[in-house]
């Protein structure tokens, strides 16, 4: 069974989260604007995207750009 997962967004704090396990959380780990939590399988359980308009932004300048492709043989 594929687990979907569960979004949403505060825009008090600016944060978008992904609920991506229904799975207890042990622990978690802030690394830049993210924090993720993971179970005690080191499995990450829930996303947290901080200040998320700017991460909106970044990724849609990304997009934008040409990306170079290359084929293997």
């Amino acid at each position: 069974m594929i687990n979907i997962p569960k979004i949403s967004y505060e825009p008090e704090a600016d944060v978008l989260r992904f609920e991506v396990s229904n799975q207890p959380i042990d622990y978690a780990k802030e690394i830049g604007n993210f924090v993720i939590h993971f179970s005690k399988d080191n499995l990450p359980v829930y996303i947290e995207i901080l200040e998320a308009k700017n991460f909106q932004k970044i990724t849609q300048k990304a997009f934008k750009q040409p990306h170079i492709v290359t084929a293997f043989k």
